[in-house]
């Protein structure tokens, strides 16, 4: 018989929506802005809270991940480029949470557990890695969303329990279904943003294109040297450039630009910048995530400079894959780059078209819609089927190519039609012995694992039956001999 629990209470009276980020730059924070933003624009939700995680760690544990990575990003580029790459890869680093973050969770522990979430929403890996540990553990009874950032996807985001992943583009969506992924638990809804009250303005081509520059964004020496360029350009145009909290460096930028008269504009820290990207023609910046769906979602182009190496490259990568950004390897030759941009009848115009086509603004509100309506099972992924997705990734199989005992199969919920769990093959042979019917259907039910031997199984059970005496589910997935995984 099913349990009342925490979810099925509070659901009576509205979705109470928590939304987890941590400050590791702007970029998820804002995410998670916009995701709570949606929520206001919805009926179903009675109560909507956002938590940086790392603000409730320690100052060191604080430290070391958010102001220790913008170290790394000015001082040992190279570095962040091999960490990327080294973690990019799904499911590397596998067990338990380490004991240092596992301390430094517990205040986030205590607030979800204050709060009582029905839906729960990352837009960091940190707290997805978290909540996955929580639902395995029969903790949180709550559906569950991973909002990833960046156009590329990016190993460490998929974690061991979840009901719904969103990827910011449909290749992405693609990359997690060849590696196993069931298609019901991927979407690929865009990255989430802010939207604006009312509608853009109509841009005016009678005036000089406007470029915004975002001075604060590429620090302080290469910002300079972006402007610097700009003042040889032969185009006419306007630009303003925004500095962020640099004041320092706003400084340096008005000395340099004052003998320009009122062609540029320069800003501190400003509230605007959603108005100020609808006013732009040309946007010349890095490549984040946020910064470039903001910017796609306002049809406006980008000319990127200055990308930090892994996430920042590669989306660079896509938006140039699309037609909507150029890029400048050299502070040199930065103002040409714009001029030519700017110089060749039509193709600002084309370049905008694409941006438009590549923007998705209602990324927030879909993540929202898709997760209050997925199942209220997760995705269990067990560690046999993530050594299997690993190696499927590090050795460029698709994995749904595999058969053998380390092939992946499907549990599917016979009721909703779900996929519930993701298992070896080798693990489905050993639960059809003991839970097999007479029939030769498989109900699994709790308490027929070994208290010893089945510790995983038992986790994997208590994260898919949540509570419920049975769940009758059926298999998809290789059952013949074709060909398993080189060891």
């Amino acid at each position: 018989m099913r349990t009342t629990s925490a979810r099925s209470s509070a659901t009576a009276s509205g979705q109470r929506v928590l939304i987890l980020s941590a400050g590791v730059g702007s970029g998820h924070n804002s995410a998670a802005a916009a995701v709570q933003q949606a929520c206001a624009a919805r009926g179903d939700i009675a109560e909507v809270q956002v938590l940086d995680v790392l603000q409730v760690s320690s100052v060191l544990y604080r430290a070391m991940l958010g102001k220790g990575y913008f170290v790394l990003v000015e001082d040992l580029p190279w570095l962040v480029e091999w960490g990327y790459d080294i973690s990019n890869p799904p499911f590397r680093r596998r067990g338990p949470i380490d004991p240092w973050t596992r301390v430094n969770a517990s205040p986030v522990v205590s607030a979800i557990k204050r709060f009582r979430p029905t839906a729960v929403i990352c837009t960091h890996f940190l707290p997805a890695q978290l909540l996955a540990s929580l639902i395995l553990r029969g903790v949180v009874d709550a559906k569950t969303a991973v909002v990833t950032t960046d156009y590329d996807f990016q190993g460490l985001s998929l974690s061991g329990a979840f009901h719904k992943i969103f990827v910011a583009r449909e290749e992405g969506r693609m990359e997690l279904m060849a590696l196993g992924l069931p298609p019901d638990r991927v979407a690929a809804t865009g990255i989430p943003i802010t939207t604006q009250p009312n509608p853009p303005p109509v841009r005016d081509t009678t005036k000089p294109p406007m470029l915004l520059i975002s001075a604060g964004a590429t620090g302080g020496d290469y910002a300079v040297s972006v402007v610097r360029q700009t003042l040889h350009m032969r185009s006419a145009f306007t630009a303003t450039i925004v500095c962020g909290h640099n004041d320092a460096l706003r400084q340096r930028i008005e000395a340099l630009v004052a003998s320009a008269g009122d062609r540029y504009r320069v800003l501190g820290f400003t509230t605007e910048m959603p108005q100020l990207l609808q006013q732009a023609d040309l946007f010349v910046g890095k490549p984040g995530g946020l910064s470039a769906s903001e910017c796609m979602a306002a049809g406006l182009p980008m000319v990127l400079v200055n990308p930090i190496p892994g996430q920042e490259v590669r989306n660079g990568d896509y938006l140039m894959e699309q037609g909507a950004a150029v890029r400048c390897n050299a502070a040199a030759t930065i103002g040409w780059k714009i001029d030519e941009v700017l110089r060749e009848p039509g193709r600002l115009q084309l370049m905008q078209a694409a941006a438009r086509r590549t923007g998705r603004p209602d990324a927030a509100a879909d993540v929202l819609s898709e997760l209050l309506g997925a199942p209220s099972r997760p995705l269990v992924v067990s560690r046999a089927a993530q050594r299997t997705i690993l190696a499927a990734s590090e050795q460029r199989f698709v994995a749904t190519d595999l058969t053998g005992p380390s092939s992946l199969v499907r549990l599917v919920d016979r009721a909703s039609g779900s996929t519930v769990a993701l298992l070896q093959e080798e693990e489905l042979v050993d639960l059809e012995k003991r839970y097999a019917t007479t029939d030769g259907d498989l109900v699994l039910r709790p308490g027929r694992a070994s208290l010893v031997l089945r510790w995983e199984e038992r986790r994997l059970l208590r994260a898919m039956l949540r509570g419920d005496d049975a769940l009758p589910v059926r298999s998809e997935g290789p059952r013949t001999p074709f060909r398993d995984l080189p060891r």
